[in-house]
């Protein structure tokens, strides 16, 4: 079957049951290898967890793996040593989508939003996003929130603004929804028990109510994904399998109607074992030891070659 029938069946989402594990495993490489919108970046090696100090060469380490592969970078904090990633990615000529990490501690939240306006001022941020899943944990009203983001706004005039959170918080937060100038939408079939064969109709209408919600502004996609390994929820199974077919329909739907999308995740990491349960740590393109997790070893290091 040719690459653009497989391209135009994938769209339709679980479509790929036909393809043996081999040709599974060479249509992945050869959609990785075509190039992503962009790509969520995981900087927290094995052992490390947020709240530990990042280092110039992890972070740099790691962007060099991905950058043959994503046009754009997410990070989701400005302190901690986190705020080297867009500095870092923009020397690299990737784009960046800059996030402050807003929770429940005053003062944490004061130092995310000062380093986020020093990275927009000092041009290291193509889009600024002010907190992330803030409203779905509960940790800030949304009265306390929209001041975040019109302070934010009032300071940033040079790129666009926005919030992250779950794609239905848009519908039911219109004034958070006005305040943004671009709407940043999470979408997880996964997460809502979607079964693979359905998954990619699943999150086209998840965008879609994105798209209805934002009256016209522009909505990103800033997270989607699917596990490689854990437990299932409901009809959601993690697998090998279902991780490359989920990864591949998702890309060839953003190219196919140029949809911007931030795949999550780059990197393996376990510390989110302790939030999400065992799937946490395996939603990597990439797994924990920064090797590709969907490929070969030998296949990686022939596109290595190509590109360094």
């Amino acid at each position: 079957m040719s690459y653009r029938a497989d391209k135009i069946m994938s769209l339709s989402g679980g479509q790929l049951d036909n393809k043996t594990s081999k040709g599974l495993q060479n249509l992945f490489k050869r959609v990785l290898k075509n190039g992503m919108h962009g790509l969520c970046f995981s900087p927290y090696e094995e052992g490390q967890e947020p709240g530990d100090q990042l280092t110039e060469k992890q972070i740099r380490r790691r962007l060099k793996i991905i950058k043959p592969y994503t046009n754009w970078v997410r990070s989701f904090s400005c302190t901690e040593g986190n705020e080297l990633i867009p500095i870092i990615a923009k020397e690299m000529g990737m784009k960046t989508l800059v996030g402050a990490w807003l929770g429940n501690d005053a003062e944490i939240n004061k130092n995310e939003i000062l380093g986020l306006k020093k990275l927009a001022q000092e041009g290291f941020v193509d889009i600024a996003a002010v907190g992330n899943e803030v409203l779905y944990r509960k940790d800030l009203t949304e009265d306390e929130l929209l001041a975040f983001i019109y302070d934010v706004k009032k300071d940033i005039t040079n790129v666009p603004v926005g919030y992250v959170d779950a794609y239905y918080e848009f519908t039911m937060k219109p004034k958070i929804t006005e305040a943004c100038d671009v709407i940043l939408a999470n979408c997880y079939p996964y997460w809502e028990g979607c079964s693979i064969e359905y998954s990619l109709l699943y999150m086209k209408d998840m965008y879609r109510q994105a798209e209805r919600a934002g009256n016209g502004k522009k909505v990103i996609i800033t997270e989607t994904g699917w596990p490689s390994q854990g437990e299932g929820l409901n009809g959601a199974m993690p697998s090998t399998e279902n991780a490359m077919k989920y990864f591949i329909n998702t890309q060839l739907w953003s190219k196919e109607e140029d949809i911007d999308i931030f795949y999550f995740s780059s990197f393996d990491e376990s510390w989110k074992v302790g939030a999400e349960g065992d799937v946490g740590a395996y939603w990597g393109l990439w797994d924990k030891n920064e090797k590709p997790k969907f490929y070969s070893k030998e296949l990686a290091l022939k596109d290595q070659k190509l590109f360094f």
